[in-house]
């Protein structure tokens, strides 16, 4: 595994307005650039590719949506320097109309875990009032480890993906990020 997805901390931000598609950057702790994509507007099936930088002259990771337009949607995640499969995230639909939560598969769709918005009351508020962030926290075998904290700005989203509470064995660090990236992005349409 490529050595960028080794940290425990990253910051991914989203711009709000670009004309042309959707820029994430991600950062580390350092607050250093690792991690780039764009995302071209108008696109009816999500298509995410993860550059080592802005001239994304290396892909790293691939996010693609099985389907198009599903409000319950899978998205492949894929390792592009090997093609080997990394696992997917299951949005669940109906379930995430009133609380966001997605399923994390395994290579295989085998169930390892579980990425649930944080407070039931406060996910029906953020439903009206869109200035609340929102935190997310993932749970595997039982257990509640790894958070996504979104900040609140106006013209950036950003999330705060931290991998320190029970070590990065638990989950795939490219599916923690590809995890917080589709939180940016598809939690993000929702107002």
């Amino acid at each position: 595994m490529n050595p960028l997805f080794g940290r425990t901390r990253y910051v991914i931000r989203k711009k709000v307005f670009s004309l042309l598609g959707t820029k994430y950057h991600i950062y580390d702790d350092n607050r250093q650039l690792i991690l780039y994509s764009e995302m071209k507007a108008f696109k009816l099936k999500e298509d995410i590719r993860l550059y080592n930088d802005e001239t994304m002259a290396r892909e790293l990771l691939h996010i693609q949506a099985r389907s198009l337009l599903d409000f319950s949607a899978t998205y492949d995640v894929t390792d592009s320097e090997t093609g080997e499969p990394v696992g997917a995230l299951r949005r669940r639909g109906l379930k995430s109309i009133l609380k966001d939560e997605w399923i994390i598969l395994a290579p295989g769709d085998r169930e390892i875990g579980r990425i649930k918005e944080d407070n039931p009351f406060l996910a029906v508020i953020r439903r009206f009032i869109s200035i609340i962030p929102q935190r997310y926290h993932v749970e595997m075998n039982g257990q509640k480890i790894h958070t996504f904290q979104q900040n609140f700005s106006p013209l950036v989203t950003k999330v705060n993906v931290d991998f320190s509470g029970f070590g990065q064995q638990m989950l795939d660090p490219r599916l923690g990020i590809a995890a917080g990236i589709l939180l940016c992005s598809i939690e993000g349409k929702q107002e």
